[in-house]
């Protein structure tokens, strides 16, 4: 019978060499990709926002699944069309631990990347708010969910980040242990959905989230929207560039690491 999905060990194998194909990227690739990337992403936000506000007024904890349920379509563009997403590509610290990139090309690509992210995601807010994509109670919602956002507490900010790359991480492993497409629309839907679900925060995310609310009149200064990009990204390198990364590193690369040095 065919094996259609790598094994974990297989899965780490195969990241590095993603790692290393992101890392020799040209510059402007990294950024034109990542441009897509945060578009995906805020589609899927915007998804969550229509969804949630229609089922609003039958309960709120259906309105939160129904919004869940949509948002992957983000990470689904990402993976299967092609972009680069800044919270996907922290397992690139994979490629660096076995040496086949430098730490300078990973800092690099996260820069460049993320910057890509956050024009792509402000282009849309802009398209949302001037098209009046989001208007009565959707534009209400959107206004909530920003402020909600924007006044966490720092520390609350960061933890949730963590608890959020760590499945946004995963839901990347497992759609790269995927050989087909539908097998990789499922590998993202059910992490993501969950972390939408829980209430964690996702910086790319964020960077769509906060400005369309801030457009549509929500009462947030652009201080607490960089507070909150800020916090949420360092909470996202935590738990998708070292916990889970560092984890299966250890577990799956290192061993064979250091016997290949021992023979």
């Amino acid at each position: 019978m065919e094996k259609r999905f790598l094994a974990p060990k297989e899965i780490a194998n195969a990241m590095v060499n993603v790692g290393v194909g992101k890392a020799n990227l040209p510059v402007g690739s990294m950024f034109l990709l990542g441009i897509l990337a945060g578009a995906f992403i805020g589609f899927g936000g915007l998804g969550n926002t229509v969804a949630s506000q229609t089922f609003a007024a039958i309960d709120p904890g259906v309105a939160k699944l129904v919004g869940a349920a949509v948002f992957p379509v983000g990470l689904m563009l990402v993976v299967i069309c092609g972009a680069e997403l800044f919270t996907g590509n922290n397992l690139m610290t994979l490629a660096l631990m076995n040496k086949k990139i430098t730490g300078g090309q990973m800092v690099k690509n996260w820069c460049i990347v993320w910057l890509g992210n956050l024009v792509g995601s402000l282009c849309l807010a802009l398209i949302v708010y001037y098209g009046d994509v989001l208007t009565g109670d959707a534009a209400t919602k959107a206004i909530a969910i920003a402020e909600g956002k924007a006044t966490l507490d720092v520390m609350t900010m960061i933890l949730r980040g963590i608890l959020c790359n760590i499945l946004v991480v995963l839901a990347v492993w497992m759609a790269t242990s995927a050989q087909d497409i539908i097998s990789k629309i499922f590998a993202c839907w059910f992490p993501i959905m969950l972390f939408v679900l829980c209430g964690f925060e996702h910086s790319v995310a964020n960077m769509y989230f906060i400005p369309v609310g801030m457009l549509l009149g929500a009462d947030i200064s652009i201080g607490a929207c960089a507070t909150n990009l800020i916090c949420v990204t360092i909470g996202n390198l935590i738990g998708g560039a070292l916990i889970i990364p560092v984890i299966y590193h250890v577990v799956y690369l290192a061993a064979d690491k250091k016997k290949a040095s021992n023979v």
